[in-house]
């Protein structure tokens, strides 16, 4: 197991006396691809800045392979950072914007104290470098194009190509797809994935999309209102979130208000199932989460233990999103055999397909709990 290389402890930041980071605990492995992920302003590029050293926490630490680095300059960390923007200095062409860094003073990797050090490459250690990283990120032979030459996804290997080659144990990305269209993230995301296992290095990723965060991450952070909501394996995240916040942000849910009579015994929709929860107390309110890919649709109405009539039925490509009003409840299913709107079906259920967890006050309300204002300062926090 990888060890530990950055921790954040008890880490919180205020900005006009507002707080955006509320006492965050978290550790980084070394060689990890950790993801930020949630909505703007939540407080995942702020974290990603105090790691960076563009930001000091107002309170709380901040640790590098054990030696406290707060307020420690960015020049000195021995990190990179990819933003959103590029940053590429379009006075020059594609080799000396990835040699730019190189021509600069970096710590010395064995130097703990992380003082500047002096070091200066050759010429032919310059190219050597340069040529690598090109090669790395599919570029080899555009050495002379200018930046405005070049697409944004190829804007976007450049700006990787130039973090990568000062060889950082760390590399920050700020958002670092949101530029690009639908097509070419999807393969960027793939190909980052693949430049992180080659080069080894921690990479530490934010982004809102809930689909990056699952594609390519070790580990994802679930942040809200400046507070971690969960730390897990895309799987985990996905298939046993801790609350209504994370199982609604990541993926559809049908979130709904519950009551645990007893262990194995959950009622919602008007009658009781059963499930595979344990530990709450006799009559507990529970918010229960259930993915609409879970749900079977039946027309045998007598056997299903709820019925509904298809509000709407919408084609997504590989499956059928379909409304089904129960009641007063709207359910959201996923299918690939559709069932045309107007038609009474039955809704099924496995015990396994019920999530229950446990409803905070803050998240009484899980639909206005899950979505925040977009218009938050994203320099403060995207």
């Amino acid at each position: 197991m990888s060890k530990e290389l950055i921790r954040l402890a008890d880490c919180s930041m205020a900005f006009d006396g507002e707080t955006v980071l509320n006492s965050i605990n978290l550790g980084i492995k070394d060689r990890e691809f950790l993801t930020l992920l949630g909505p703007s302003g939540c407080g995942k590029t702020t974290t990603l800045r105090i790691i960076g050293g563009f930001e000091t926490p107002t309170s709380g630490d901040v640790f590098f392979d054990g030696v406290r680095i707060n307020g420690v300059p960015p020049y000195k960390r021995k990190v990179n950072t990819v933003f959103q923007k590029y940053a590429l200095f379009p006075h020059l062409n594609v080799y000396e914007n990835i040699a730019f860094g190189l021509r600069i003073p970096r710590p010395d990797p064995s130097d703990t104290a992380m003082r500047p050090a002096k070091i200066s490459l050759g010429e032919k250690d310059i190219a050597r470098r340069v040529h690598e990283s090109l090669e790395l990120v599919g570029l080899r032979g555009y050495e002379k194009r200018r930046v405005h030459q070049l697409s944004g996804g190829q804007q976007q290997r450049v700006a990787i190509a130039r973090a990568v080659v000062n060889r950082p144990q760390v590399l920050l990305l700020d958002e670092p797809l949101g530029a690009l269209d639908l097509k070419l993230r999807k393969e960027m995301q793939q190909e980052l994935k693949t430049i992180q296992q080659q080069v080894g290095i921690t990479f530490v990723y934010v982004t809102h999309d809930q689909e990056e965060a699952l594609t390519m991450s070790d580990t994802v952070v679930v942040m809200n209102h400046g507070s971690i909501q969960q730390i897990g394996s895309p799987v985990d995240i996905y298939n046993e979130p801790v609350n209504a916040f994370v199982a609604d942000f990541i993926g559809e849910s049908n979130i709904l208000t519950g009551v645990m009579h007893r262990d194995y015994l959950v009622e919602f929709s008007g009658r009781q199932w059963e499930c595979v929860d344990t530990g709450f107390d006799p009559n507990q309110p529970v918010d229960v989460v259930i993915r609409p890919e879970d749900v079977t649709v039946t027309r045998d109405i007598a056997a299903a233990p709820l019925t509904g009539v298809v509000a709407s039925t919408t084609f997504k490509g590989v499956h059928y999103e379909m409304i089904i009003e129960c009641g007063d409840e709207r359910w959201m299913v996923h299918s690939t055999h559709a069932q045309p709107p107007g038609e009474t079906v039955g809704l099924s259920l496995e015990p396994v397909d019920i999530h229950i967890m446990d409803k905070p006050e803050e998240f009484d309300n899980p639909e206005s709990a899950a979505r925040v204002s977009d218009t938050a300062d994203e320099d403060f926090d995207a």
